[in-house]
């Protein structure tokens, strides 16, 4: 996908969410037994996943002098910012361009941004000439899963400085993965988990950290699930009704033409399979740390 003015529905998906939930970022929250498992606690949750990786990061870090990061899929520059502000150096690189405009403004409201280059395109599409051996860190929140493998580990070591590191959080298939268990095509995304672990035998990468976080990040499905079955599924059945009886014919030859993407939509999102126990089962969320050998 490259920077255009055309909105993909995953960008819709994010922007509405974002909208909705009146939420700074665009990715999961992470829910610990001391926090209410809540729409109006989202906000605090992602804002501990966040505090988990700027910690993180600091500690990765710590010993560089000047270190330069590169946040890989920016989303809604969010984290870019806190970086910034925190005091490194960092560039960004989005292909999407309804999220990029977001991006922009933020970087214009900070004098520290000054030097920050924000990528418009995708991570495989960086130009190698202005981009070699200048990243300390490549950080990847919930975009690991969008870059295929083999560029993704052919790339990175072309970006990263001697002993530079690659800082992942993001979801993987496990091997319940096309099981054809109920639920089993209710989740997209994602690198299958033992793939994963190949490729990074068969790279120049040495894998420092691996944290199981799916038990702390499954709660958001479960809070997605109660939305969609007791507050959209009802809506759109009132919705269906009232253009059934209003507009017979034209509902029907609408629903008729857009029925075999209306069926996934049902089964993806509306079938009760959407669950906590069903991410569980077929994703693993992981905090990865690898490093490349000097």
């Amino acid at each position: 996908m490259s920077g255009n003015d055309k909105m993909s529905s995953r960008e819709l998906g994010l922007v509405l969410a974002q909208q909705i939930l009146d939420v700074e970022d665009l990715h999961y929250g992470l829910w610990d037994a001391d926090l209410e498992l809540s729409l109006g606690n989202m906000a605090r949750a992602q804002q501990r996943y966040t505090e988990m990786l700027l910690a993180l990061i600091d500690q990765l870090l710590a010993d560089h002098p000047a270190p330069r990061i590169l946040d890989v899929g920016c989303g809604t520059g969010h984290m870019l910012q806190l970086m910034i502000e925190r005091g490194y150096a960092v560039d960004a690189v989005n292909p999407a361009a309804a999220l990029n405009k977001l991006v922009r403004e933020r970087l214009a409201a900070l004098p520290q941004a000054a030097a920050t280059t924000l990528y418009e395109t995708d991570f495989e599409s960086l130009p190698r000439s202005s981009c070699r051996h200048q990243y300390d860190l490549l950080l990847f929140s919930e975009s690991f899963q969008y870059i295929p493998l083999p560029e993704l580990f052919e790339k990175s070591p072309a970006l990263l400085k001697p002993g530079g590191q690659l800082l992942v959080c993001d979801f993987f298939k496990t091997d319940a993965h096309g099981d054809g268990g109920d639920g089993d095509r209710s989740f997209s995304g994602g690198h299958l988990l033992h793939e994963f672990y190949r490729s990074v035998a068969a790279s120049p990468f040495t894998l420092l950290q691996d944290e199981d976080l799916t038990k702390r990040i499954s709660p958001n499905i479960a809070l997605l699930d109660e939305w969609l079955m007791q507050r959209l599924l009802p809506a759109a059945a009132s919705t269906d009704q009232y253009l059934c009886g209003r507009y017979p014919w034209l509902t029907r030859f609408i629903k008729w033409l857009a029925r075999h993407k209306l069926a996934r939509v049902r089964y993806k999102y509306l079938s009760g399979h959407r669950s906590q126990a069903v991410f569980e089962k077929y994703k693993s969320y992981r905090l990865l740390v690898l490093q490349l050998e000097d």
